[in-house]
């Protein structure tokens, strides 16, 4: 396990993509998107995505250097077509077409296709919600990562798909809900492979549909193409929920919905933007959300010791934590030391992110 310094992380990474291709300003926000992943916890988004990433790059998979294309424009209402360049940068892109035209408009809807892999959705909600945004975010796969098997079935045919919800509420941290309507994100089978710890019960199964705690069992004998497949939350509701979100990320974007075959990973984000100083007093709404938000808190906990927490709490905890020092497993910093000096990255910036 290695103990790393955040700031010099992200000059490291940053560092990484530059020299890999991406324009100075665009590797820095591939960069800082990565680490803010790892600080609030979300490790599966985080920088263990980047020699994955330099990979796809490689294959023309992703493109560095692509701006989105607005295709449409029409009051209230944008399409976008990020031409397989990066998600955290194209996806930046696209969420401050929604935050401008939220604010002239009262609401907008952003439809977003082509993208390559979006980053962690949660950074989108947060940074309309830093605007005094109510937003809302469906996101798909159109079928490189259709991973997921439907209620019933035993043959993957949904993508892992995020659904996000971002709540401000002033003078207090916003309300951030993200998950992906499935067991678990691919993403967490990655980690728990590079750590060599098991999977919790009921997230996955093997090739011939059985239930497994070993990702390597989800990755199959060559650990490349997944054999295996994810199982939806909750049973037929995280499967209904991921069938709407397949559909409005991916059928309504334009993008498409998740179809075999694929070799490239094309994501779909839907987002929907709200003002709320356009529906009523903004203090009386806040007022409102946070006398419920301290009604919910004051439940009995199930332990002693234990807390209600609200969605966006524990990742705000996690940050406080791990801006001190961010551990990564050996398996996961190796790679991106490899993936560093395969474009040249310095040693002294390899070894400067090291804390211990």
């Amino acid at each position: 396990m290695k103990t790393l310094k955040p700031a010099a992380l992200k000059t490291l990474i940053g560092d990484l993509f530059e020299r890999a291709g991406c324009g100075a300003e665009e590797a820095a926000v591939i960069s800082d998107h990565l680490v803010e992943a790892n600080l609030v916890g979300h490790d599966s988004h985080g920088v263990i995505r980047a020699p994955i990433y330099l990979q796809w790059m490689s294959q023309e998979k992703v493109f560095a250097g692509r701006s989105i294309e607005v295709v449409v424009d029409s009051g209230p209402l944008a399409v976008a077509d990020a031409g397989l360049g990066y998600g955290q940068w194209t996806g930046r892109q696209a969420v401050a077409v929604g935050v401008q035209k939220c604010r002239e408009h009262g609401v907008a809807i952003v439809a977003l296709r082509n993208a390559a892999h979006l980053g962690r959705i949660g950074t989108w909600a947060e940074i309309a919600a830093a605007e005094g945004l109510v937003s809302l975010h469906f996101v798909n796969t159109t079928g490189l990562g259709m991973f997921v098997v439907p209620t019933g079935g035993r043959d993957a045919r949904l993508s892992v798909n995020p659904v996000c919800i971002g709540i401000p509420i002033e003078g207090r941290d916003a309300i951030i809900l993200d998950i992906a309507a499935a067991a678990s994100a691919e993403g967490k089978l990655k980690v728990a492979r590079n750590k060599g710890v098991p999977v919790p019960d009921n997230t996955i199964v093997d090739a011939e549909g059985n239930a497994t705690n070993d990702a390597n069992d989800f990755y199959g004998p060559e650990g490349g193409r997944p054999v295996g497949a994810i199982l939806p939350f909750g049973g037929h509701k995280g499967y209904g929920l991921g069938l709407v979100a397949e559909i409005l990320a991916g059928a309504l974007t334009g993008g498409g919905c998740s179809v075999p075959g694929k070799t490239l990973l094309e994501q779909g984000m839907l987002s929907i933007y709200v003002d709320p100083a356009k529906l009523q007093t903004p203090g009386s709404l806040f007022e409102e959300i946070r006398r419920y938000v301290d009604f919910v808190k004051t439940s009995r906990p199930t332990t002693p010791d234990g807390e209600v927490l609200v969605p966006g709490e524990i990742e705000n905890r996690n940050r406080a934590v791990r801006s001190k020092g961010l551990e990564l497993d050996d398996t996961t910093w190796g790679q991106i030391v490899d993936a560093a000096k395969s474009v040249g990255v310095e040693d002294d910036l390899i070894e400067d992110a090291v804390l211990s």
